[in-house]
């Protein structure tokens, strides 16, 4: 059993919540507004989860999940979450971000970003290209044709063993492509964004993405 610190309790981080809990492991969830934001989620999700702060779910948190918008990753607790394993969702949206001219350029990447602002955490991108609902819905078992693949990467191979278990337990295989530099191989718009995909498709969808869109 491992308790997850869940910052960002939008789609994918409810989501994400739900698929841990189903595993039997703890959460402790939060947003921006405020754990008394959170009462119809946490008494959904059950007796597993509990409302927090960001500082109590990183506090909390064995491995950690940040699921916010690139404007809020300031705001993330870091040294809280020394030494720990950091999942990241995050997609860049300038719709919503604005323009950041270091990812237009394809001088880093959105993963790498938290990295730099969590320098002592093991991010590792998770979860980044899958629509929120197939999360809890579309894994099957291994060997199943119907056996959906998701990417992961980082520096750490520590975490890339925690998001591949994870992936597996949940229905899906896994591909890494690490390092964390070549996480934007999956970034929003390249062909395994949001794309229902076995291992062996995932593996050249990312092998043909473009370096910047």
């Amino acid at each position: 059993m491992t308790t997850y610190g869940i910052i960002g309790a939008g789609h994918i981080g409810s989501q994400v919540a739900r698929a841990v809990i189903g595993q039997g492991h703890d959460v402790v969830i939060a947003n921006s507004r405020g754990p008394q934001t959170l009462t119809e989620l946490v008494a959904e999700l059950g007796p597993r989860a509990r409302a927090g702060t960001a500082q109590e779910a990183a506090e909390a948190a064995e491995v950690a999940v940040v699921t916010v918008p690139l404007q809020a990753i300031p705001t993330i607790p870091v040294e809280s979450l020394a030494g720990k394993i950091v999942l990241d969702t995050n997609n860049y949206y300038w719709e919503r971000d604005g323009r950041v001219e270091a990812l237009d350029r394809g001088e880093t990447t959105v993963s790498g970003m938290l990295q730099e602002h969590l320098p002592t955490s093991k991010v590792v991108k998770a979860f980044n290209h899958i629509m929120a609902a197939d999360i809890t819905t579309d894994g099957f078992p291994a060997g199943s044709p119907q056996r959906r693949a998701l990417a992961t990467s980082s520096d750490f191979p520590e975490a890339v063993e925690h998001v591949v278990a994870l992936y597996d337990a949940l229905g899906f295989d896994a591909v890494d492509v690490s390092p964390l530099s070549e996480s934007w191989r999956v970034e929003r718009d390249r062909p395994a964004y949001v794309v229902r995909q076995d291992r062996d498709e995932l593996v050249a969808n990312l092998a043909r993405a473009p370096r910047t869109i």
